[in-house]
């Protein structure tokens, strides 16, 4: 439904819009959030404190909805209300909601936090007196992402709306969110803060600091994506009033590490933890032929630059197939698209199948619903059981879906032999998913935070693609050390790949000594082993980071089917007990013994968050009339009519906070509750058919999307230049891809100013060709077309001539 025809079928009503613009109280509980982050190597310590405001009349009871980094452990929670501070204790899930129910029935302050999903958390805080502020501070531990001499410290900030499928679940919703439970989410509501509009004041104080100690690596430049910050020496800062709608991502040049076998024993006791760290062999084998299946999420939340750059990085992974590769490219939103022109099932990795594929790709706009499981079990489906090919699926989506578990569960036992690589284009981006997703099928998640770090992402996931160095690993570890595999992470040891350091961790029995012989093979057959002597190393910090990761680990195991619930449920209950580390089972829960309130129902307010970076929502317009029994999605705010400024606050107005955006969902069938959530009784409804038509679709930028701009010959040249001396250094046969990825662009442009370095770049040439000379060749080719004055002055070109007379 088009604007115009909803404002045909309904009057303006008044308090209509989408999300929260504004509060008649004056600020949210919410007042300020601090990141005090310390790096030490690769491993990141971080106190996240959160301050909460009563500017009400009477007790509060404040329910936020948060991410978290997704490997990251939570292993302390502290609450402090009128100078006292109380520590929590980590309980069973369900014992911890009883003794913070009890509290707050009893008048005592509380606060509990709980896990909804790897990377995203609901922390409730009760009995807030009027006036008064009460903070809690979350500690973590966790590893950074390494790869290609770069680490990467993300710290998430807001939870952005993911796309919930499924039909509505009978009686009261589980959470204080504000979609409704389905069958396929039974807990969308737990994983659904209502959202500020566009426009809204900036409702919280945010500072983010992190100290950085290299500890014996070399640092070389740091730099934040997406964040304006301060440095002085190795201290960075965000500036003063930025807001959190976005990952904070900060990139940590360092120097070449070690290989390492670190050792922590328990304080009591025989057994330890370890962590095992292999760097890669230089590989010098060519890679197997595969099959490729290319998912390319086009929903409505993929709109604006997304989709632009989604567009890009699937047409780069086309652009790296080699003849004798296979491969389809699947668009997907709430339906399936191929390209017409390459028909059903596995095309060649022809020259002209490229290219109709990157035309196909180029058309792609933002639209309807991520329905992404289906896609997922087509694309396994093309690929089959074909071992003597390499099988991969690459999925390019910001990865915002409710139903992440019923994925896992669905398509773990079709996995076998397949590899599933990821790339989260957003600056809110479902990290947690994404890899687990990628670790699920043994691949790589990459993510892209900007259009910036696009090219230099997709570098990485093409050197995935083209096939590990070493695969088949196994550990043995020497006699007097013994290594437990049920507690090993990843439990399905991963292959190696070029510039990503190979770290598993898990437990140990025995002497802090020894050595572990990690072997396998390499890309052409050829047994490879390394042996790496163990080190002594007490940090509680490295038992934190394994427990969190085996938690993760048996989480998905949980919820993928492949293990009996119960006794898994136990499993996952006493880790994350015995080594107090927060898990979906349990919570931390803190209970002040003073009490403050005579017991009665303290007001609930569920916290708005932000827009994500990048979004642009639905405008508010008047929806439809509904039938009774029809699916609805609610959205309501305090906005005013439809193009119109919010109505002025009645100063005998009640207290009233943000209420909920509109996020796909489905209405409960007739006799189930309204669809309202925190905050009073349900507003304006939406169906879900004119949602994903006229709004979902409209997420990001709302206007259709043409073929990119033609293609400059001179930047390109400059800019393939750039890309082929920042790789000087990498091996002889990774840069031999380079130019057979560069020989298969240059045939799809057709670029007149580079047509005799497209005729000179044949496959031949590149595999026959002395390598030195070739390169050069090429380098000078494009820097002629890049630099056409300055190559007209220089000296007459020696590689070219020597290229010729050959």
């Amino acid at each position: 439904m088009t604007d115009d025809e909803a404002r045909k079928v309904a009057a303006p009503i008044d308090e209509a819009g989408l999300g929260a613009l504004r509060t008649e109280r004056g600020n949210l509980p919410l007042d300020r959030l601090e990141v005090r982050a310390a790096v030490t190597g690769l491993v990141a310590r971080t106190d996240l404190t959160q301050e909460f405001v009563n500017v009400h009349g009477e007790p509060l009871e404040a329910t936020y909805i948060f991410p978290l980094p997704d490997r990251a452990a939570v292993v302390a929670m502290a609450m402090t209300a009128d100078d006292r501070v109380v520590e929590a204790d980590l309980q069973e899930r369900g014992a911890a909601r009883q003794a913070y129910d009890t509290a707050i029935a009893a008048g005592q302050r509380a606060s509990i936090a709980e896990e909804e999903r790897p990377d995203v958390f609901t922390m409730r805080v009760g009995n807030i007196l009027p006036g008064e502020r009460v903070s809690v501070r979350l500690s973590l531990v966790g590893p950074l992402a390494f790869e290609d001499g770069e680490a990467t410290f993300r710290f998430p900030l807001v939870v952005a709306p993911r796309y919930v499928p499924g039909s509505p679940l009978d009686g009261d919703s589980v959470g204080d969110g504000h979609a409704l439970d389905t069958d396929a989410v039974p807990d969308a509501s737990r994983i659904s803060p209502p959202v500020l509009l566009p426009g809204f004041p900036n409702p919280l104080r945010l500072s983010i600091d992190v100290d950085i100690d290299p500890s014996g690596l070399a640092l070389g430049a740091v730099r934040s994506s997406l964040h304006a910050v301060s440095r002085d020496e190795n201290h960075v800062s965000v500036l003063p009033g930025d807001r959190a709608d976005r990952d904070f991502v900060l990139r940590l040049a360092y120097g070449p590490g070690a290989q390492s076998l670190s050792l922590s024993p328990d304080a009591e006791g025989e057994e330890g933890t370890y962590r095992l760290t292999v760097l890669p062999p230089e590989p010098d084998a060519a890679p197997r032929p595969k099959d490729v299946v290319l998912l390319l999420d086009r929903s409505g939340s993929m709109g604006g630059w997304k989709m632009v750059a989604a567009r890009r990085a699937a047409s780069r992974i086309v652009d790296t197939l080699a003849a004798h590769d296979r491969f389809a490219v699947l668009a997907f939103d709430d339906r399936v698209e191929t390209p017409e022109s390459l028909g059903a099932g596995l095309s060649g990795g022809t020259d002209r199948n490229r290219y109709r594929a990157v035309e196909h790709l180029s058309r792609m706009t933002a639209r309807g619903g991520t329905e992404l499981l289906d896609p997922l079990l087509e694309a396994l489906s093309l690929l089959g059981g074909d071992e003597s090919r390499d099988r991969v699926v690459v999925l390019v989506t910001d990865g915002q879906v409710g139903n992440e578990d019923q994925i896992l569960h669905t398509i773990s036992s079709r996995l076998r032999g397949v590899r599933v690589h990821t790339v989260g284009i957003d600056r809110a981006v479902n990290a947690g998913f994404l890899g687990r997703l990628a670790i699920a099928g043994g691949g790589r998640c990459e993510l892209v935070e900007s259009e910036d770090h696009l090219d230099e992402a997709m570098d990485h996931i093409h050197r995935r693609i083209a096939a590990p160095v070493v695969n088949g690993v196994t550990l043995t570890p020497e006699a007097g050390l013994t290594l437990l595999d049920d507690t090993r992470t990843p439990s399905r040891l991963p292959d190696v790949f070029p510039g990503v350091p190979f770290v598993v961790t898990g437990r140990y029995r025995g002497d802090v000594t020894g050595a572990v012989t990690v072997a396998g093979a390499t890309r052409d057959g050829r047994p490879w082993s390394v042996t790496v002597p163990a080190e002594r190393h007490d940090s509680t910090a490295l038992t934190a980071v394994w427990a969190r990761s085996l938690l993760r680990d048996l989480e998905d195991q949980y919820v993928s089917g492949t293990h009996e619930p119960a006794p898994l449920e136990t499993r996952i209950t006493q880790t994350s007990l015995r080594f107090n580390v927060l898990c979906r089972f349990t919570a931390f829960v803190a209970v002040d013994s003073r009490v403050v309130t005579d017991g009665a129902a303290p007001h609930k307010v569920t916290q708005p968050v932000e827009t994500p970076s990048g979004w642009e929502l639905p405008k508010a317009v008047p929806p439809p009339p509904l039938h009774p029994t029809s699916a609805t999605v609610q959205y309501s705010s305090l906005a005013g009519p439809a193009g119109g400024p919010p109505p002025a606050p009645s100063p005998a107005a009640a207290p009233s906070v943000g209420r909920p955006m509109a996020m796909p969902a489905m209405a409960p069938p007739p006799g189930a509750r309204p669809a309202g959530g925190q905050g009073g009784a349900g507003g304006p409804v939406l169906s879900r058919k004119a949602f994903h038509t006229r709004g979902s679709a409209r997420l990001g930028k709302m206007a259709e999307e043409g073929p990119e701009p033609a293609v400059d010959a001179r930047e390109l040249a400059a800019q393939e230049a750039d890309r082929l001396r920042a790789a000087e250094s990498r091996p002889e046969y990774e840069r031999r891809e380079m130019l057979e990825d560069l020989a298969s662009r240059l045939a799809a442009l057709s670029l007149p100013e580079l047509r005799e370095l497209t005729e000179a770049l044949t496959p031949q040439a590149i595999a026959t060709r002395p390598f030195a000379e070739l390169w050069a060749f090429v380098l000078e080719a494009l820097d002629r077309v890049a630099q056409p004055q300055a190559s007209a002055e220089g000296a007459q070109p020696k590689a070219r001539a020597a290229f010729w007379r050959r």
